[in-house]
């Protein structure tokens, strides 16, 4: 597990992770650009073809993004494997931090046009298991879940909740090569997928009037 170091802002992130800026916001604005991205960090490196067939695009637009990525810091030309005919590529980082409400109010377009691709991918990715679920092994199986909790906080309560989370998230074995060349026998990936979903009321609940005449109508969970 890489060490955690704190930016100047407070921002406690690993060394092996990238904090966006506004440059590497635009640059990821792109659904491709952060499919690419995640592949490379979970499979390792790749030429364009490979991924290209992973992405169900063609060669000359992977080719395209990953120089784009290439030009952000993203992605780097990975010289020991490659040669003149074949371009391998591999990741910079093994993580993306994007938790700047300055910089998102700065860039709109391209903070939504991220978040909303990250969204997708994440909605992929339990498509996916969901897709496989009936033939993994029973031990696997029943270690699937998809639960929600609604709960009534503050901001600052919500903030210490993903403190808390993210404790006991690190507790546990990272997914990188290396890890998983010293794993015990039968770990395989675990993707553990956490939102944050604030659900304001409209209007603040303060302001509803209350009483019988309240119940008919009022919400539910």
């Amino acid at each position: 597990m890489a060490d955690a170091v704190e930016r100047p802002d407070g921002l406690n992130v690993e060394e092996d992770s990238v904090v966006l800026d506004a440059k590497g916001l635009r640059a990821l604005a792109h659904p491709v650009r952060v499919q690419l991205v995640g592949l490379l960090r979970k499979y390792g490196p790749s030429t364009a073809t490979r991924l290209a067939e992973r992405l169900g695009v063609n060669s000359g637009t992977a080719s395209y993004h990953l120089r784009q990525l290439g030009a952000a810091g993203f992605v780097e030309e990975d010289t020991e494997r490659g040669n003149a005919r074949e371009r391998w590529w591999r990741s910079v980082h093994r993580t993306t931090w994007f938790n700047d409400s300055e910089l998102a109010e700065q860039e709109p377009e391209a903070a939504l046009a991220y978040q909303q691709s990250v969204a997708a991918i994440y909605t992929l990715r339990t498509q996916q298991t969901l897709n496989g679920l009936q033939t993994m092994p029973r031990a696997w199986r029943n270690t699937f879940d998809m639960s929600d909790w609604s709960l009534r906080l503050t901001p600052e309560e919500t903030a210490t909740l993903y403190e808390e989370l993210k404790e006991v998230i690190v507790r546990y074995r990272r997914d990188t090569p290396e890890t998983a060349a010293s794993a015990p026998e039968g770990a395989e990936r675990v993707s553990v997928i956490t939102h944050i979903l604030p659900e304001l009321d409209a209007p603040a609940a303060a302001s509803l009037p209350s009483g019988p005449q309240d119940a008919e109508g009022s919400p539910t969970s």
